[in-house]
């Protein structure tokens, strides 16, 4: 298998990737970003893994579970993770494991590097998310990001998404008749309320130059000889 393996970093993009896939071949003639390394860094696990996801998504669908596999593994590299990867191997070598999916490997591989670690890192993130200068849209996105595996739900979440967005929509929210209470809730009105508000300024600022040119040509024409 280190063969296989070889082979694999050699191609350099992954096994199959010129290869056409079963049904929609779509995905073989798109470009899809490499993966960066992993190294088993607990707060990179969730994002190799999604990147993962994608690429196999995308252009190794036809694949058998077996190139897949050693095609994830080929991005498994360096620190704590090169010794994961040989057990892994040599497991897959005696035969003591096989997986049916490649879905399988990537639980594992999860449970090895994410835990309760992964966990603290984002709920870390999280915490230290604010809105600022950005807009609610960037925002929104963002905290989800770093909700993702965080282990906050429900009202902790809620409340964490509170403090992270500027002050003037929080307080709009809150104090509405009917303020959000879901999660979602909060982010669909909080979306709303910040792109009217900045709708409305824009439009401030055009009607505030109109009337400053206005007076301005006013004052040029009592000035005519």
């Amino acid at each position: 298998m280190q063969a296989q393996i070889q082979a694999l970093l050699v191609q350099a993009g992954g096994v199959g990737g010129e290869r056409g896939t079963t049904g929609s071949n779509m995905g073989s003639h798109m470009e899809v970003a490499k993966l960066a390394i992993f190294n088993g860094e607990a707060g990179r696990v969730g994002g190799f893994i999604t990147a993962c996801r994608l690429y196999i998504k995308m252009k190794l669908r036809g694949n058998t579970v077996e190139e897949q596999v050693q095609w994830v593994l080929t991005y498994v590299q360096g620190g704590s993770a090169d010794v994961w990867k040989e057990n892994i191997m040599e497991e897959l070598e005696s035969g003591e494991i096989e997986y049916e999916s490649v879905e399988e490997l990537l639980t594992c591989l999860k449970k090895e590097f994410g835990g309760g670690e992964e966990e603290s890192v984002k709920a870390a993130e999280l915490r230290k998310l604010e809105q600022g200068g950005k807009t609610m849209e960037e925002f929104v996105q963002e905290f989800k990001r770093a909700a993702r595996g965080s282990g906050y739900e429900g009202r902790p979440l809620v409340e964490e998404f509170k403090r992270g967005m500027n002050g003037g929509i929080r307080r709009k929210l809150m104090e509405a008749e009917n303020p959000p209470t879901s999660i979602e809730n909060w982010y669909r009105r909080a979306t709303v309320l910040d792109r009217n508000w900045r709708k409305s300024r824009k439009e401030e600022e055009r009607l505030r130059k109109k009337e400053v040119g206005g007076g301005t040509q006013k004052q040029e024409r009592q000035n005519l000889p």
